[in-house]
């Protein structure tokens, strides 16, 4: 047979092959484009390396040929609204999932269900992170061609969920119903600010009694920054892929150390005055290799910072407290964030940087209506459960339970806990301490002496909380001027990944 003559059915498989392409829907592709849209296969190929896509499922189609011609399907449901694959993104493999929204709406068919068991299935066996681009509908009621009840027995849940492999899943328009709990049970989100997230789409809403409501009523980005349901909003999906392909980065392990800040820089970041706010992202930039922090759920709790970084090569995951917000004292919401970045590096392996600067917990009767209790043993459990290194930073105030939570549960449980010339380490805040330590001795004075006293006491307990002080009866590793930080935390975490490699 001459090489120029297809193989028996080739040119078959390849006219029906090309009906699965962006090329053969272009008034549908046109009109994406015009909303400021990319297509679903777009998306992914801005994503993975040039040829690197391995495609699974594309010639499946909707289970509905029962009521609609199969001619019809697969023009108009191709690869049943879910595309996927295995892929390599920078050199790293990966699997690559997304929803097609021009099909369906996204919606998830029974086909394209067994697709995506079939694909997170591979990706457990493989040891594969996983994005998921997860637009879309939620279930699709009009499949017909399979004997169903409830559908409830559908796996593809629960493959998910059980996933160890590092999953980021990306949202961009409506992610409702099933789409949103593929969203939802990843372990980070980007989205776009036209997303909008719901266990329930408009449809669903009205179906159960509760009212009428347009799509963007339902959980717009706004709602969903501020609860911390989404951890990074970007632009576009242009920048959404380039976080994707960041966070991707990340999991590769230890890159060449990329170029830092000067670090005598951190000598200055702190205010003279101790009882002054000041913005911590600065010393986490600093600290970093230049151009590789990605920031998580910055609209979520702002009392505390969560970040990916890079130091020396190494990614990192990173805790800081914010004194811009309630002092940087941990209220539920932080401690749930806290727990959430812990919980990650767990799974991802990254080691952990905290960086310390706390009056505590939050305390009173609001904060705990608020289910403070539940969320610190939460946020404790998770630090004294941690098997990648960690490296505490006192940077300023460290105090009670609070600084002990930032530490894994315990200055000793770190690697390396290390303190800023500055710090103070006590049981509680110092003036607290005063007034609940000489709480009798106080109240017998008269009251103009009183708050003298208080001073004169809260300064030579302050003097005695001194970093120098806890180092020298062994509380804490070392003191240090702050620009060696970075080359201390990267010696030690470089030290124990070897360790763990042996």
């Amino acid at each position: 047979m001459s090489d120029d003559v297809p193989a028996e059915g080739l040119t078959e498989v390849l006219a029906r092959r090309h009906l699965t392409t962006d090329e053969a829907r272009p008034d549908k592709v046109a009109r994406w484009h015009a909303r400021g849209r990319r297509t679903a296969r777009e998306n992914i190929a801005d994503l993975v390396d040039p040829g690197s896509f391995v495609e699974y499922g594309r010639f499946v189609t909707a289970a509905q040929e029962s009521r609609r011609p199969l001619a019809e399907l697969v023009v108009e449901a191709p690869a049943d609204g879910i595309i996927g694959g295995t892929a390599t993104v920078d050199g790293l493999p990966c699997a690559v999932v997304s929803y097609d929204y021009l099909v369906m709406a996204g919606t998830q068919g029974m086909r394209g269900h067994r697709k995506s068991d079939r694909l997170i299935g591979l990706a457990q066996r493989m040891a594969l992170p996983t994005v998921f681009f997860t637009e879309g509908g939620g279930g699709r009621p009009g499949d017909t061609d399979l004997p169903l009840v409830s559908a409830l027995d559908v796996p593809s849940f629960a493959l998910w969920g059980e996933l160890t492999a590092p999953r980021i899943a990306v949202v961009s328009g409506r992610c409702f119903a099933g789409n949103a709990v593929i969203a939802g049970s990843a372990d980070l989100r980007i989205a776009t600010p036209d997303a909008n997230l719901g266990m329930a789409g408009p449809a669903m809403i009205a179906g159960g009694g509760l009212g009428d409501f347009a799509p963007e009523e339902i959980g717009p980005v706004g709602d969903q920054v501020a609860n911390g349901v989404l951890d990074v909003v970007v632009d576009d999906e242009a920048e959404a892929v380039d976080v994707a392909r960041r966070l991707l980065g990340y999991l590769a392990g230890t890159a060449t150390a990329g170029p830092a800040p000067d670090q005598v820089w951190l000598r200055t970041l702190l205010p003279e005055n101790d009882r002054e706010a000041f913005d911590v992202r600065p010393v986490v930039e600093t600290l970093a290799d230049e151009d590789s922090v990605t920031w998580l759920r910055e609209g979520f709790a702002p009392e505390l910072a969560t970040a990916i970084v890079r130091i020396e090569g190494v990614p990192v995951g990173v805790l800081a407290n914010q004194s811009t917000r309630h002092a940087g004292a941990i209220t539920a919401d932080a401690s749930a964030k806290a727990a959430d970045l812990l919980e990650l590096c767990e799974r991802w392996r990254l080691p952990v940087v905290s960086l310390v600067d706390t009056p505590g917990f939050m305390v009173g009767p609001e904060a705990e209506r608020t289910g403070l209790v539940r969320e610190a043993g939460r946020m404790i459990n998770a630090g004294a459960r941690l098997t990648t290194p960690l490296v505490g930073v006192v940077l300023r105030r460290g105090y009670g339970l609070g600084a002990q939570a930032m530490l894994g549960g315990s200055t000793h449980r770190p690697l390396l806990t290390i303190a800023w010339p500055g710090a103070h380490l006590g049981p509680m805040g110092l003036e607290g301490a005063v007034r609940l330590g000489l709480a009798k001795e106080l109240a017998a004075m008269p009251e103009d002496e009183r708050e003298a006293a208080v001073a004169e006491h809260t300064a030579a307990l302050r003097n005695h909380a001194k970093a120098l002080n806890a180092a020298r009866v062994f509380e804490i590793d070392d003191v240090i001027d702050p620009a060696e930080t970075r080359a201390l935390v990267a010696a030690t975490i470089g030290r124990a990944d070897r360790a763990d490699r042996t």
